[in-house]
């Protein structure tokens, strides 16, 4: 019935799209958009809500959808029918959304030794290398901007083989790796991660039984993750009944912004496990790490944390159930937590029911809860009791100040003269390439987490993955509640931004971006300046990109603030490469004291004002001069 009705659809709309055709090769087409598609529907929009005075935005045109007009009829209809999941990923390919591929059983064969080099599609390792003996699979420089592998039961049952992944996933952005029952029941060889996911931007990465029962197999993660920002980890049974098989981190997380890791059930019931921990979360900002019945029931294990979250900004850390009824554990935590801005760390339950172990701190932060630990066998020294307010003071007294926040991303409105050099951050767009969907479309899908269930339905969200995960944390900051003075809106359509930023600003405005990306991650000359509405305090609605599967845009207007536009020129030839468009936070009381800006330019809430620029594909609205 289905492909019937499509059938009569695409034919009763053919005469109606040849109608479109002819109008518009008579001259009558809009922005170059046929007439009923909905770029020109939009155009028309921007006329009947802006008015055809004001110049149209070929930077807000350019994302429209790109679906026909008989293409839109026939979504739009399987939208309100509730059957749009059927026809998921032909939609997504029309109508250029972020989608992630079904799943299923490889049944690709393999010889013992592989490479994979500058490899960049999508791929399912799927019991790969399974009962493999010997050889060595390398997979180096292995890359896709938005990648999502599997790596199910790879090397499953395997002896004496080698795993390498160097440099596996640089820059890239949303990835969504599996690695479940990986290395299970292995023997000897061992697995190296080198350089993973380095400077990635929101990893959802989940290792499940890695190695468990694996036998004297050795894993190593080096670099793992380092420079990258936001995303999750799981390591859930982690080496799980394994048998003399080491782990080592060394430089895991290392300058990462906001990386959250949780490790359950990791070495749990294991033998003579040993595993390292150095340099984890070095010079991160507010990492967060939970370790959950950590080498629970695990006999004659070995565990070293040095250098744990050291030198990091805030930071949280939880150890639940560590080493509980373990038999002669030997843990050390050196130079564990001396993060300059204080952190929270808990400690329950750990050593609990623990027999001839030994539990050594030796210079640990502050700000830590031991309840219900083992009261013999765990020793304390060299407790670190500086004040947060001494504390705090590193963050503005060295090399420390600017290690979290990228040089330029915030900068005071002084900076904003003509001849001043300074820092241009990466204004690059870091998230997939989308377009808006029609607001005929996106109208009748569902948008809220109480109807999440038949979101993730709509768009093949499986539990746990990163659609998931995607879908959740946008409808979260999207309900979260407005700040004080704040008025915030998310909108699935450019006619919906149209409607917010003319609610708020009155029908006479612009919409403003910076240029290009020209300039970005050098010093930049700052040439001609001008103050939007005359350089004075006013209001804008400015609007930042989301992930989610289609364009969806966070947009939100703040009082008190001052809008400039700025030519932008290379420092040496003095050529100007760019236009940028900055705004300025006149009033930063609200703020909270660990934000970025502050810990950049070393002052506090409400005592200076904050000014940014405004990054690739974000965009400012204003009343118009």
């Amino acid at each position: 019935m289905t492909h019937l009705f499509l059938v009569f659809l695409y034919s009763a709309l053919s005469v109606t799209v040849g109608l479109g055709r002819e109008v518009a090769a008579a001259g009558e087409s809009w922005g170059g958009a046929k007439v009923f598609t909905p770029k020109a529907a939009l155009v028309r929009y921007w006329k009947k809500q802006i008015g055809s005075d004001l110049e149209k935005s070929s930077f807000l045109l350019s994302k429209a959808s790109p679906l026909s007009a008989v293409e839109c009829a026939t979504y739009t209809k399987l939208a309100s029918q509730k059957t749009l999941s059927d026809y998921l990923l032909a939609f997504c390919k029309s109508a250029n959304l972020l989608c992630f591929p079904d799943l299923g059983q490889s049944l690709e064969k393999h010889g013992p030794n592989s490479k994979f080099a500058v490899y960049s599609t999508d791929k399912n390792f799927t019991n790969y290398g399974t009962r493999g003996h010997g050889g060595t699979n390398s997979f180096k420089n292995y890359s896709d901007y938005f990648p999502f592998n599997s790596f199910r039961r790879y090397s499953r049952d395997s002896a004496s083989h080698n795993d390498n992944f160097d440099n596996y996933g640089p820059d890239g952005n949303s990835m969504d790796l599996n690695f479940n029952s990986y290395g299970t029941g292995a023997i000897r060889g061992a697995g190296e991660f080198n350089k993973y996911s380095e400077g990635s931007n929101v990893p959802n990465v989940r290792f499940k039984s890695y190695n468990s029962d694996g036998n004297t197999r050795k894993q190593s993660f080096r670099r793992y993750s380092t420079d990258s920002n936001a995303g999750d980890h799981y390591f859930t049974s982690y080496g799980k009944n394994s048998r003399g098989s080491p782990n080592e981190f060394t430089r895991y997380g290392e300058s990462t912004n906001v990386i959250d890791s949780t490790f359950t059930g990791y070495g749990q019931t294991a033998h003579a496990a040993k595993d390292t921990f150095t340099s984890y979360d070095f010079q991160g900002n507010d990492p967060a790490n939970n370790f959950k019945s950590y080498g629970d029931g695990g006999n004659s294990g070995i565990d070293n944390f040095k250098s744990y979250r050291n030198q990091s900004n805030v930071g949280d850390d939880s150890f639940q159930s560590y080493a509980k009824n373990s038999n002669s554990a030997e843990v050390d935590f050196v130079n564990y937590g001396q993060s300059f801005n204080e952190g929270t760390d808990k400690f329950s339950g750990y050593g609990e029911g623990a027999t001839n172990h030994k539990i050594r701190f030796h210079m640990y932060g502050v700000n830590y809860t031991f309840k219900d630990y083992a009261k013999k066998g765990v020793s304390f020294a060299r407790y670190t009791n500086k004040s947060s307010e001494t504390m705090a003071s590193m963050a503005v007294s060295g090399s420390s100040v600017n290690r979290w926040v990228e040089p330029g991303k915030f900068f005071r409105e002084s900076m904003l003269k003509k001849g001043t050099v300074m820092p241009m951050p990466d204004i690059r767009d870091k998230m997939p390439e989308r377009s808006f969907l029609p607001r005929t479309i996106s109208s009748k899908l569902p948008f809220s987490t109480s109807k999440l269930e038949e979101m993730k339905k709509t768009f093949h969200a499986a539990e746990n993955s990163s659609m998931e995960k995607m879908l959740r944390e946008a409808l979260e900051d999207c309900e979260r509640a407005p700040s004080k003075g704040e008025t915030k809106r998310c909108v699935p359509s450019i006619e919906d931004m149209i409607d917010f930023a003319t609610t708020v600003l009155g029908r006479s405005v612009v919409v403003r971006t910076t240029e290009s990306v020209k300039g970005s991650k050098q010093d930049v000359m700052i040439g001609s300046v001008k103050g939007i509405n005359g350089g004075k305090v006013t209001k804008s609605v400015s609007c930042h990109q989301s992930l989610f599967p289609y364009l969806l845009y966070y947009c939100h207007s703040v009082p008190k603030v001052r809008v400039y536009e700025a030519d932008l020129h290379d420092p040496k030839s003095k050529a100007k490469i760019n236009h940028g468009i900055a705004i300025c936070h006149v009033d930063t009381s609200d703020w909270s004291a660990s934000h970025g800006a502050f810990v950049a330019l070393g002052s506090g809430p409400g005592r200076i004002e904050v000014c940014h620029w405004i990054f690739e594909n974000d965009m400012t609205w204003t009343i118009a001069d």
